[in-house]
């Protein structure tokens, strides 16, 4: 154990770290977080969109619902370039660089809205369906951006005023960029659309798989044990997730990997690796500490927020890691069994992004299911037999060093 503790400390942790401090890592994350205020708020609307089924004189709830969720890709293909060009300081040619992104995505998903009959701003591929291509032609903007820069049809001690030279600098970049779409998706006929979706579909199709499932979730464990934040897995896996649930909110699906499914229905009582009951054990511990803290992380954890007692006593402890990283794998698996296997629980089929919603209310709204709750609950009672005997463990550990601290006179943390 002290060898691959050793390990994952000196070599796995560090490179992973270095991993998310990468410029388009960074990008693309901030990029999706940015639009969370109005994946909150459309998720709300999705959920009132049930009382339109019930209330026909009501006005149609999923008419915000698709001026909110409805228009994250053209939002990423916006911020991507945009916020590229922050983290490259090249701040000049943000606006431009951002609105290129957009014109991209638009040439690139136009084909797939006109084949599709749907013209305007209702088809799918402008909300979750069209992240990924709104995430490509970002980057691709990025790059002719960045690359320009250094282009200019004007010598540096040239009298044309500076917003002047801007201008027609800028030109040279945009002229690239939309006649690039122009030939490939227009004059060529090229279907770049469903190219990048055939790319990415590899991915979609291995996290609906019983594997993927569960290889994605200990992942998740297994990096927030050592401290690692899972925002850094919010470029690859929040496309694919979106995608899943506007898919089952539209009919056309049956997809069980959503942040919905994972983080508001059945899995992450409070938070990933399902930490709530571990709070519960350590605030009524015989430790002074452990019972300290986990009286500070009981509230955040009903809240699913979970980073206090992750890091507080969690990260890089051997002792409670381990129990995290069988979390992950025991758990999606009894899910996936109840809904997938055997139909006992329903698939959500409404967006709940509100993940800060207390279990098991979040549930009964996603799905209206007294199975649900129940399926709830034995992920939850099976979580906590995991965490017990583990949490007895390091209780025993830290009873010791207590009563040995207090034989050398040192104080020990009180309970307030």
């Amino acid at each position: 154990m002290n060898k691959i503790m050793s390990w994952l400390n000196e070599s796995f942790a560090p490179r992973f770290m270095k991993m998310n401090s990468n410029i388009w890592v960074q990008t693309i994350k901030d990029s999706v977080m940015q639009t969370i205020p109005f994946i909150f708020l459309g998720s709300l609307f999705c959920c009132l969109g049930i009382l339109n089924n019930y209330f026909p004189s009501l006005p149609s709830f999923w008419t915000p619902f698709g001026w909110t969720m409805g228009m994250l890709s053209l939002f990423v293909s916006f911020l991507v370039p945009f916020n590229y060009m922050e983290k490259k300081r090249i701040r000049k040619q943000r606006i431009i660089a951002a609105m290129c992104g957009v014109v991209l995505f638009l040439i690139i998903v136009s084909p797939k809205v006109i084949a599709d009959g749907v013209l305007g701003f209702g088809h799918s591929v402008m909300g979750a369906g069209g992240m990924f291509i709104a995430i490509v032609s970002g980057v691709f903007v990025s790059l002719v951006m960045e690359f320009f820069t250094r282009v200019s049809f004007f010598k540096e001690d040239s009298v044309i005023p500076d917003f002047v030279r801007s201008w027609f600098d800028s030109m040279l970049p945009i002229g690239v960029v939309i006649v690039t779409g122009w030939v490939v998706v227009d004059l060529l006929s090229f279907d770049l659309y469903n190219l990048l979706v055939s790319i990415f579909m590899p991915l979609s199709t291995m996290l609906e798989s019983p594997f993927g499932l569960i290889a994605f979730c200990f992942f998740e464990c297994f990096i927030y044990s050592m401290g690692i934040s899972t925002w850094i897995l919010t470029p690859v896996v929040t496309p694919v997730m979106l995608a899943a649930i506007a898919s089952n909110v539209a009919g056309t699906g049956s997809y069980l990997v959503t942040d919905t499914a994972l983080f508001s229905t059945y899995l992450w009582i409070g938070g990933i690796g399902s930490t709530l009951s571990l709070a519960f054990m350590m605030a009524f511990s015989k430790s002074k500490k452990l019972k300290a803290l986990g009286r500070a992380c009981m509230i955040p954890g009903i809240f699913n927020i979970n980073e206090p007692i992750v890091f507080g006593a969690i990260a890089w402890n051997p002792i409670l890691m381990v129990p995290m990283w069988i979390q992950g794998l025991v758990l999606p698996s009894i899910m996936w069994f109840f809904t997938k296997v055997i139909p006992f629980a329903p698939i959500p089929m409404v967006q709940f992004e509100m993940w800060y919603t207390p279990f098991p209310i979040s549930t009964w709204i996603v799905t209206r299911s007294v199975s649900a709750v129940i399926l709830l609950l034995v992920i939850g009672a099976v979580g906590a037999m995991i965490w017990y005997p583990f949490f007895k463990v390091y209780e025993q550990q830290e009873l010791q060093n207590e009563k040995e601290q207090t034989e050398s006179g040192d104080k020990v943390p009180s309970v307030a």
